[in-house]
């Protein structure tokens, strides 16, 4: 076994966690306990910013062989580390080109990579990672990128790109150090309840101890028995509740092995795990205005958590609630009854379907164009939640209705830790003029 690995073991045997991907603080110049350990690094200048992004567009082209040859060395080199990654390793190599190309473009913008780092320090956790693993992946990563990026790898490149991923891991590792001390890596969850609601559709819920500290609109990595180490987002379809329950509508996606076990194959008893929340589309982010809350497919679920909260909540000032639930088909459009129900105990909430491939009387037309109808929307607060391209024609459609981007509220998918916004959510001083 060689030093990596020994000191993974001690890290394990200490219970200190993080995650895949960075050099321990003692190799970037920082003692823990000092008074500069919670600084950030000394940024990278301009020209070594410069070194690192040429570099980067050498080795870009091979991204494919890169990643694969990546994995390769640092599984043969520190074989206890592949225990942390599912078996099919595809989407975890994009994973990698994505942390790789978002902390480059990052890399003079300290604050921005400060906030990106932390973010995958605090998720890796969930994975089981040590701090000795920094070290072992630093090492195969600068050997890695020297063989692809050929002769373009200078002694001055090579040193740009030791500092740049040593400034990243600094962050990462005191990130997930300090979420170590706040919460769990992860929460075991126990469903108590599956029920299909047709349409490939299922209706799970889950009990944790403790309990799951989450808000309305937020949503939650889960891991199932059924694919280990492969994590998949869904939001809790409820605000929180006393007996620490969480509800989630998970659709079979054709091709996902998550979705399908969870629809088809989860029973009561089955326990699975919850990484930390996230998501910024939170109430607690907006003003006093009136709201309009879109909904696009299972994105309903972290909708009718917010309506539910605005309904709890007694110190919200009341305001007109405007719900659109948008579907390709009637079939499609799960969970709208409910909300006209709630609708009626509520007098400042309506409710308005619109079905796109198949004629609904009173529910016809496309999401966008529905809601653009239905105006004007300036004088509102937006929450807009489903697929992405919905979420994007959306945000456009309100735009051309005048509302300011600061006031239209969503949260990135696919895998929200590589694509999340890095600002602070939706700022008021935030540019306002569409183009």
């Amino acid at each position: 076994m060689r030093q990596h690995d020994g000191q993974i073991a001690a890290d394990q045997r200490a219970g200190r966690r993080v995650t895949p991907g960075t050099v321990p603080s003692r190799v970037v110049g920082h003692r823990r306990g000092s008074p500069a350990a919670n600084a950030l690094p000394q940024p990278l200048g301009p020209y070594e910013c410069d070194l690192v992004r040429r570099s980067l567009t050498v080795v870009e082209p091979q991204a494919q062989d890169l990643a694969v040859y990546f994995y390769a060395i640092l599984f043969m080199r520190h074989p206890g580390v592949r225990d942390l990654f599912p078996e099919d390793m595809d989407v975890q190599r994009d994973r990698l080109l994505r942390a790789l190309l978002r902390i480059v473009d990052l890399v003079d913008s300290p604050e921005h990579l400060a906030r990106f780092c932390s973010r995958l320090g605090r998720d890796h956790r969930k994975f089981g990672a040590v701090t000795a693993h920094y070290a072992a992946v630093g090492e195969c990563l600068l050997e890695t990128l020297a063989r692809y990026a050929g002769p373009a790898w200078t002694p001055e490149t090579a040193l740009a790109w030791q500092r740049a991923y040593g400034i990243a891991s600094e962050v990462m590792v005191l990130a997930a150090d300090d979420d170590a001390r706040l919460r769990p890596a992860v929460w075991s969850a126990r469903i108590v309840e599956h029920r299909h609601l047709g349409n490939a559709l299922a209706e799970i819920t889950v009990v944790t101890d403790p309990a799951y500290p989450y808000q309305a609109g937020q949503y939650v990595s889960m891991e199932t028995p059924w694919r280990p180490r492969v994590w998949r987002h869904y939001s809790p379809a409820n605000a929180p509740r006393l007996d620490s329950t969480l509800t989630f509508h998970v659709r079979h996606v054709p091709g996902g092995h998550v979705s399908h076990a969870l629809v088809y194959r989860a029973r009561v008893g089955d326990v699975v795990h919850l990484g930390p929340p996230e998501g910024d589309m939170l109430l607690s982010n907006a003003s006093a205005r009136d709201l309009l809350f879109v909904a696009g497919g299972t994105g309903l679920a972290p909708v009718r958590a917010l309506i539910e909260q605005l309904a709890a909540d007694r110190e919200q000032p009341e305001r007109r609630a405007s719900l659109f639930v948008g579907a390709r088909t009637g079939d499609e459009l799960y969970g709208f009854n409910d909300m006209l129900r709630m609708a009626q105990r509520h007098h400042w909430l309506t409710a308005r379907a619109a079905v796109s491939h198949e004629h609904v009387p009173g529910a016809q037309g496309f999401l966008p164009e529905v809601i653009t109808t239905a105006g004007p929307w300036d004088h509102a607060e937006a929450f807009v939640s489903g697929p992405p391209g919905m979420i994007a024609a959306t945000r456009q459609a309100l735009r051309r209705c005048g509302m300011p981007a600061s006031r239209i509220h969503h949260d990135s998918w696919g895998v929200p830790v590589l694509d999340a916004p890095l600002e602070p959510a939706h700022q008021e001083q935030e540019e306002d003029h569409y183009t």
